[in-house]
């Protein structure tokens, strides 16, 4: 089964989970010299989405890939109407960063989540109940110049059908006033997957992705940010967990990510303001907009609260197949793709649709050496607030929240 992190972050189309529990490897302001205490931290996650399901039951067996020709696979959904749960998530993360010899740092995340619930087998129908448990870990190795930085980085994720191997490198160069950093970067992920549904299928998959960003601060109270980034991937792509799914063996993408804090000294409120846009366009061509605001606030003796607010928005895949009229007057068939169609996918998360998410984050520094922090978010994602207009009116509205609890230590 796919990671859970992997599948929820496609789903809400922010990298939700991914952003929440992942290593903090690369910080907005570039540090050139190296921590001077270490710390360790411990962050749990619970994460449910729901959705609209039909209301007759659904039985389905069809074959995964006409390409392959493979086994079948049997889905059921349960009957029933209005939103239902839909995925469950709890995961936890352990992370250390430890300075060595006033020069190095070393650090490690070990990451582990499970998910249970039922998943669409095609559109936002024919629910199949699926379990997994991923187990992931990374390690990073810094080095620490007058002016820079050079990491090194490696990982390794495991679930049922799925391993993942990953090596990253990464440097930063500042000018001698340290107001401008120029990063470079790049990593490469090789995959495996065998996946349950369809026994004896080995496939792979490879992307390597490079980075270079500039970080500028422009006055004491504002520090903004440009990276360009860009991934050529290989290999399998299709969902093997989804009817009437075939994709191309190939995908390239490219991102451009602006950032911009202001820290609000003047006013008597000592906040900070995160304003970020990202925008991606890939070679399933996809295009996808996001705009995300967060305000930082210092309450009272320690205390700190932070509202947050993002707006995603992207276009349907060229090989997307909307939901066709006979599927609309009955859920329990899945829209046939045009005939002479070589790539076509029925997976909501290739359909043109506009999603938001607001939440809070409160904090409390304990003392200078403990941290702790709650956090809540809610999304909800529907097809006509795309950017590009549309959406697929045969999808019903998709609705997830997450919360997260961490506690840290410095030493």
């Amino acid at each position: 089964m796919r990671s859970i992190v992997t599948t929820h972050s496609k789903v809400l189309g922010t990298a939700l989970l991914t952003a929440a529990m992942a290593l903090p490897s690369l910080q907005f302001a570039n540090a050139d010299t190296a921590p001077e205490r270490g710390i360790v931290s411990f962050k749990y996650l619970n994460y449910q989405d729901s959705q609209s399901v039909v209301s007759q039951p659904v039985s389905i067996t069809n074959g995964i890939n006409a390409i392959s020709g493979a086994s079948t696979v049997s889905v059921s959904g349960s009957a029933g109407s209005g939103s239902q749960d839909r995925i469950d998530v709890n995961a936890y993360s352990i992370m250390a960063l430890v300075p060595v010899a006033g020069k190095w740092s070393v650090g490690t995340t070990y990451t582990s989540d499970s998910v249970s619930g039922a998943s669409p087998a095609y559109h936002s129908s024919g629910l199949a109940k699926m379990t997994d448990l991923r187990r992931v870990i990374d390690v990073q190795i810094t080095r620490y110049f007058s002016r820079g930085s050079v990491s090194f980085g490696t990982n390794y994720s495991k679930e049922t059908d799925y391993i993942s191997r990953g090596f990253s490198v990464q440097g930063s160069l500042s000018t001698e006033d340290k107001n401008t950093t120029l990063t470079l970067g790049g990593g490469v992920n090789n995959d495996s997957i065998n996946p349950v549904t369809l026994p004896g299928l080995d496939e792979k998959k490879q992307v390597t992705a490079g980075l270079i960003g500039v970080t500028r601060v422009l006055t004491p109270q504002d520090i903004v940010q440009l990276n360009v980034g860009y991934s050529n991937g290989s290999g399998y792509y299709s969902d093997p967990y989804k009817i009437k799914d075939n994709r191309p063996r190939e995908r390239n993408s490219v991102t451009a990510l602006g950032r911009w804090n202001h820290h609000f000294d003047d006013n008597g409120t000592d906040g900070t303001i995160h304003l970020s846009y990202r925008y991606y366009s890939d070679t399933f061509g996809i295009r996808a907009h996001t705009l995300d605001a967060e305000y930082v606030q210092p309450v009272y003796k320690g205390w700190t609260a932070t509202p947050l607010l993002r707006y995603y928005s992207q276009n349907e895949a060229d090989f997307y197949i909307a939901v066709g009229a006979a599927e609309k007057a009955d859920p329990s068939q899945p829209t046939p793709p045009p005939a002479n169609a070589v790539y076509y996918s029925e997976d909501q998360r290739m359909s043109a649709f506009g999603a938001v998410t607001y939440g809070m984050k409160v904090s409390k520094q304990i003392n200078k050496d403990w941290l702790v922090d709650l956090k809540y978010e809610q999304y909800e994602q529907r097809g006509q607030w795309s950017l590009s207009g549309g959406g697929d009116k045969g999808l019903t509205p998709f609705k997830a929240r997450s919360i997260q609890a961490g506690i840290s230590r410095e030493f």
